[in-house]
Formats: structure tokens, sequence, C-alpha cells
């Protein structure tokens, strides 16, 4: 009596060869492999084979040989258009509506102080973190914010400013360089 019948899933022992059992003929099984041929084997070179097992063969094999095709993947080095070299790394928006969720009660003084208060935190963040380059957006109004502006900055040793970049900025922005040690 065989141990194997007609449709059932079995592997050779000693070769990677896995089908499912057409005929059986003695101790002759004939067994079509997943790719159509079909091919005999002794019942005693045959081991039975569930479902289950055969499709984590057949994945792990492929994984495995998929592994072994793929080559490590270079990392691609960030190269900086000429006119992003000079792109400042930190931006701070000085508008009031940017600070405060709501300005209501505030005198203009008090909108003015705030302002003035983030800019010099936020510059004084940029100096301790080795930030070079800092954009202070004070937009164009009537140029009270940016007068107060360039007296702080005027303070400071380490730093130069200057009008950032008309075409992203307008006329609304100071461009603060800090002068680092290395």
């Amino acid at each position: 009596m065989n141990k194997f019948s007609i449709g059932d899933r079995v592997s050779h022992i000693d070769e990677a060869i896995s089908g499912t059992v057409i005929k059986i003929d003695g101790s002759q099984i004939v067994l079509v492999t997943g790719d159509g041929f079909e091919m005999q084997f002794f019942e005693k070179d045959l081991v039975f084979q569930p479902d289950s097992f055969a499709k984590e063969v057949s994945f792990t094999i492929n994984n495995d040989a998929i592994r072994e095709k793929e080559l490590p993947k270079k990392g691609k080095s960030q190269k900086l258009k000429p006119k992003d070299r000079n792109k400042p790394s930190f931006e701070v928006d000085l508008h009031i509506h940017q600070l405060v969720t709501n300005e209501k009660g505030m005198t203009a003084h008090d909108k003015l102080t705030l302002q003035l208060d983030t800019a010099k935190g936020q510059l004084d963040f940029a100096i301790r973190k080795k930030i070079q380059k800092i954009v202070f957006i004070h937009g164009v109004g009537e140029g009270v914010l940016r007068a107060e502006l360039e007296y702080l900055l005027r303070r400071y040793d380490n730093l130069k400013f200057y009008d950032a970049d008309f075409a992203k900025y307008g006329q609304g922005a100071l461009e603060v360089y800090i002068f680092q040690n290395p």
C-alpha cells in the first residue's frame, strides 16, 4: 500500500523538487512541479509536504534568492544648488498674529515689546545652537519694528545684518549672519 495518494503535495528528499502527485504506479510516483514539469520518482525518495510547509519553503527560497540578487543601495549625498547654499536655515516670523492667538486688549507698545522679546530670544537661541543665519520677518508697516530690530541687532558684536532676499521676502525681512568660532 502506498503512503501517498493523488493530489498530495510531496518533496524529494535530496533535491529541491516538490510538486503534486498525479499518478501512482506501484513504487513509482509521478508528480507535476509548480513549473508544470512531470517527474517520476521512487516512493522511498519522497516525503509528504503539507500545503503550509510548501508555501513557507517556497517563500523562504524566493526571499533568499531575492536577497542574494539585491545589491546594497548607495545613499545619495545631498548636493545643494548654488541658490540654496546661502539659504537661511532659521526663519522667525515676527508678525503679531504669528506670536499670539488673540491680540485683543494689547496696546501697540505691548505688541512691539512681545515682538522684540521674541526676536531677542530667538537670536540668543541661534547663537547658543551655532546657527549662522537667521531671518527675521518683520513686515513692511510703518517701519517701527524694523527700526527697533536694527537697534537691538547693533548691540551685538558678533553679527552683521542686511535686507533678506527680496524675491522671497520683499522689503519686510532682515537677514542676520552670526560669526561663529569653530
